[in-house]
């Protein structure tokens, strides 16, 4: 995919798609487009997203001219083994094992008396954070801690855990019946994204309405931000993305064609925002590497809006994520082929990720509290009072907007906002 097809109405009518396997451009014409495109977990240096999850369906509809939703949360998995980011699963601590610093200290016993371990995926992160920073990692350059399961016995690992073994031998080089695994936070899921009600209708503020659907277009799964996982998603609850707002999704869909069974005509200009920037990187002279833009832009994520933010360097990183995405806009192919031609899509999945990533830079920057996995040091408590709501960012001048929050649920009790204790 490279861009959405909207027309005047802001009605969306389709795609404009690149075949990869030949380099040839098409427009795709549809009554009825449904995004369900994955995450953009490939921003953050240390992640532990497929290749593939470089947000390219946030790209789209940004450059579209429909806002970004909650991009400040982001999810970070305490236990991405280190140096790689392959996700170790929390059924290791379930089953017993515990992560320890370099003086071999259980240290979430410090940070969640009661829960340990098995704490929610923030408060394990930012506690396995403060640990590095404060010096007692492991490993020569003290950047990572180490799961121990040893303890478990080579029975229970081999019959319960044999994936996680398979993997820490692997990509760890360590046997975890005999050695621990060495792991660090790793961003794992975005609980932001393109907002959409429990239709699976993609919305946006229009005049006065805060949600108003945009006609033919759909999104489902961590693409989408319906908003179920508020500031902070539970273990499984990608399921629920897909599972429950995919049939709700289709089902919609079903009932909007019934009402609108024809193609609405296409713009004359369809097409034209996909082949400048193609052309743009056909013809670009003295260009940045895209390689190298990618890493400044990774580098940027992991350091100035990583797990803990401050306000330095939240501010700093708004201005050097700026200067990125101004390199992203000189980048250069050397490789001009059309058939297979991976420079040049790495070319344009970066566009998208520049999308996600200044969304995100942004929206962190903005939101001066905590809450769920946006952890201020500067703004240490959550403040219901000035910020439940959502962060609506638009790629068009970076201009943030807000919205409220639905406090009542369809057909249960509300629950009030509280507290989280361990």
């Amino acid at each position: 995919g490279l861009d959405l097809i909207r027309d005047a109405q802001g009605d969306v009518l389709g795609v404009a798609a690149m075949e990869m396997e030949t380099g040839e451009v098409m427009l795709l014409q549809a009554k009825a487009t449904l995004f369900a495109t994955g995450g953009g977990g490939r921003i953050f240096q240390a992640n532990t997203n497929a290749l593939i999850n470089t947000g390219d369906g946030l790209g789209m509809a940004a450059r579209a001219g429909i806002p970004l939703e909650d991009m400040e949360f982001w999810q970070f998995h305490p236990t991405g083994i280190h140096g790689v980011g392959v996700l170790i699963s929390e059924a290791v601590r379930g089953e017993g094992g515990y992560l320890i610093n370099k003086d071999g200290e259980r240290f979430m016993e410090r940070y969640a008396p009661n829960a340990k371990d098995l704490a929610s995926r923030d408060v394990v992160a930012r506690a396995m954070t403060l640990e590095i920073k404060e010096g007692r990692g492991c490993g020569d350059d003290n950047d990572h801690l180490l799961l121990k399961l040893d303890h478990l016995g080579a029975d229970i690992i081999k019959s319960r855990l044999p994936g996680i073994r398979e993997l820490a031998i692997k990509f760890a080089h360590a046997d975890p019946i005999h050695d621990p695994i060495p792991v660090v936070p790793t961003a794992h899921y975005m609980m932001g994204g393109i907002p959409t009600n429990h239709y699976g209708q993609v919305v946006a503020p229009y005049k006065t309405g805060p949600e108003e659907v945009v006609t033919g277009f759909y999104a489902v799964g961590e693409c989408a931000c319906v908003s179920v996982h508020g500031a902070n998603r539970l273990g499984t609850n990608s399921l629920l993305d897909l599972v429950v707002f995919g049939r709700a999704a289709a089902n919609q869909i079903i009932e909007d064609l019934k009402i609108n069974p024809h193609h609405k005509p296409l713009p004359a200009d369809a097409a034209e925002k996909s082949l400048s920037r193609l052309a743009r990187l056909e013809n670009q002279k003295d260009g940045e590497n895209v390689a190298q833009v990618t890493d400044a832009l990774c580098k940027t994520m992991q350091t100035y809006c990583g797990v803990f933010r401050f306000e330095d360097t939240l501010l700093q990183g708004v201005e050097k994520i700026k200067a990125v995405a101004e390199r992203v806009g000189r980048t250069e192919i050397k490789d001009k082929s059309r058939v297979f031609n991976t420079a040049r899509i790495e070319a344009l999945e970066l566009d998208n990720m520049k999308e996600v990533a200044v969304a995100t830079m942004f929206s962190a920057e903005a939101r001066r509290e905590s809450r769920g996995a946006h952890a201020r040091d500067d703004f240490p408590e959550r403040d219901d009072d000035n910020w439940l709501k959502h962060t609506l960012f638009f790629s068009d001048g970076h201009r943030l907007d807000y919205k409220p929050v639905r406090l009542k649920p369809l057909t249960v009790d509300s629950f009030p906002p509280k507290k989280r204790t361990y």
